[in-house]
């Protein structure tokens, strides 16, 4: 069974970090580029930071230079480093398989002022 799993959501105050990962299991998801999208209530879900196989990233101009992604081929696992966090980061964080479009079920990330 192909699943995406997130964690490492929670509350933290602003200026504070995290780090999400997202476990991939019933597959490999190392020839794939991964995503890490997130969503607010009302909002469509917006790309936050993408990784390709070979390693390259682009990041959405909101979260350039505080938040990092990163990928573990053999743990099967993509990593989510956010750093300097906003309250306007607080959302729904998922993870995607962007080449079959798997997704994760999402983690809540909240930041409070």
């Amino acid at each position: 069974q192909v699943q995406l799993v997130e964690s490492g959501g929670g509350l933290v105050q602003a200026g504070g970090s995290l780090r999400l990962s997202c476990a991939a299991s019933g597959y490999s998801f190392r020839l794939n580029g991964m995503g890490w999208y997130r969503q607010t209530p009302g909002n469509e879900r917006e790309l936050v930071a993408a990784i390709a196989s070979g390693g390259s990233t682009n990041y959405a101009d909101s979260v350039k230079g505080r938040f990092a992604i990163s990928r573990d081929n053999a743990r099967n696992t993509v990593y989510l480093q956010m750093n300097s966090l906003k309250p306007e980061d607080t959302a729904v964080y998922y993870c995607r398989d962007i080449r079959y479009n798997f997704w994760g079920q999402g983690t809540q990330v909240t930041v409070s002022s």
